[in-house]
């Protein structure tokens, strides 16, 4: 089991292309560009994204908060923070951020091999990819299009 206001958050916090970040065109989320900062000693451009709240749910827009940090010069991920709260109450925060760092070019694609999740400020994941390669194994032939 697991709390319903605990899930309107990415789950996808370790691959940010197939986060909220691909709702741009959902008239259900707002993009707030919040500038430039320094974040873990990197100069960042910071944008928010939330759902506004709804009069069914007051703290729609708390509850599904979440913050990019992207380096300001090549514009990938640094960090992904949001909140997680206790099962029986949505009002306490409990902070979570996702770091990536170490990227590297794979089949032209830049993908971060250093991951570490934090909780209330202490590391409680700390993950390095030694290899990684795209599309192998699955031939063109296993896929139609309808």
């Amino acid at each position: 089991p697991y709390a319903n206001h605990n899930c309107l958050t990415d789950s996808a916090w370790f691959f940010p292309v197939l986060s909220s970040v691909s709702q741009t065109a959902n008239l259900n989320f707002v993009f707030k560009y919040v500038g430039q900062e320094q974040h873990a000693g990197t100069n960042t451009q910071h944008i928010q994204l939330y759902q506004p709240s709804t009069q069914s749910l007051r703290q729609l827009q708390h509850l599904t908060t979440t913050d990019f940090y992207l380096d300001s010069t090549s514009y990938l991920p640094v960090a992904v923070a949001f909140s997680t709260h206790p099962d029986d109450d949505l009002n306490t925060d409990i902070a979570i951020e996702i770091r990536f760092d170490g990227y590297q070019s794979v089949s032209g694609i830049q993908m971060p091999f250093h991951f570490q999740r934090v909780l209330n400020d202490g590391v409680v994941l700390d993950f390095t990819v030694t290899n990684a390669v795209f599309n192998t194994g699955l031939p063109d032939s296993l896929f139609s299009l309808q």
